[in-house]
């Protein structure tokens, strides 16, 4: 399936069409490069606890992990107890799964780990591939790739979880690392 003309005559991809919440995330948010380790933690903290949901749910209940979890400063969350997993495990507004939580502080302990070694921005960003083209159906969307693959090894040797080259290239499509809005859409490089 190609892009999708919405109502404001503007083409999407189809995901960002289906309603009001994905259409801003698609136009305003996907595929744009953040700046900042929180920023950049945020996003991988939230690709893990999307894994097996729809990525609709997390953007409902981001207000809440932003207050969950400090807004994504990674020393407040290295910080965290089991005190605090239990608490988190009681918050309604997040999604309570054991070990997305654990992985979240897991996480957020390996992130203060790598600020003496180029920190979390400059090894995801390595990671950018050095040629691509916008798909131009969603059937020619990759789910991992070779350099997904490399960012998920890297940052699993680098003590992090729940990242997995799937996880990763998702990940890679929300930062703007690659440009998988289809060849039309309207927030294509392409377009």
């Amino acid at each position: 399936m190609g892009p999708v003309i919405g109502e404001d005559g503007l083409a999407r991809c189809p995901w960002g069409d289906s309603d009001a919440v994905m259409r801003a995330y698609h136009d305003d948010e996907w595929g744009r490069p953040v700046v900042g380790e929180a920023a950049h933690l945020e996003r991988l903290t939230l690709e893990a606890f999307q894994s097996g949901l729809s990525w609709r749910t997390i953007l409902l209940k981001r207000p809440a992990f932003r207050v969950a979890f400090r807004d994504f400063d990674a020393d407040r969350i290295a910080a965290y107890d089991d005190t605090d997993v239990e608490r988190l495990m009681n918050d309604a507004g997040i999604v309570r799964n054991g070990a997305k939580v654990k992985a979240a502080i897991t996480n957020a302990r390996a992130t203060v780990g790598l600020r003496d070694h180029g920190g979390l921005v400059s090894l995801i960003e390595s990671h950018r591939p050095t040629s691509w083209a916008p798909p131009a159906t969603t059937a020619d969307i990759e789910t991992r790739t070779p350099e997904s693959l490399a960012l998920s090894k890297s940052l699993k040797k680098a003590g992090f979880a729940f990242v997995g080259p799937t996880t990763m290239h998702a990940l890679m499509e929300a930062i703007g690392l690659v440009d998988d809005h289809l060849a039309g859409c309207h927030r294509s490089s392409a377009a």
